[in-house]
């Protein structure tokens, strides 16, 4: 799978989908960029558990633009890509796609982001990622 922002994946599962709801406005009457931005990381977490069963923690997250505003009541979807999974870390790409629940059904690109997730321990240090056999 090639994430892109040009055609909405409808055939792959999104790691996290959610309404939107008042309480995510900020005070323009959109939702609050860092609801968007903490899904965004919640859905990196979800992908990088996939190759590893311990814990992991956000190191980055790439530039985010924001294409599209997001709307009270929008069905937003957050799609999750491994691009690469190194000795410690596991980097995701995760775009954000937008249902306009009051637009018709429209599917429209709101942002993306790439995150870096490293594997640690209990004292939080670094880990090598013990791959999952399902994985």
């Amino acid at each position: 799978m090639t994430l892109s922002a040009d055609t909405f994946p409808a055939d792959e599962i999104p790691a996290i989908k959610r309404v939107m709801m008042p309480r995510d406005t900020n005070a323009v009457g959109t939702i609050f960029g860092g609801v968007i931005l903490s899904e965004i990381d919640l859905a990196a977490a979800t992908e990088a558990h996939r190759h590893h069963a311990g814990m992991v923690v956000t190191v980055s997250m790439d530039k985010v633009d924001f294409k599209r505003p997001v709307r009270v009541g929008d069905l937003v979807s957050f799609f999750t890509e491994t691009l690469r999974v190194g000795r410690s870390s596991i980097k995701v790409k995760v775009a954000v796609w937008a249902c306009r629940r009051f637009g018709g059904g429209l599917h429209e690109y709101v942002t993306e982001a790439e995150v870096t997730m490293v594997a640690v321990d209990e004292s939080f240090q670094p880990v090598e990622v013990v791959r999952r056999e399902d994985a």
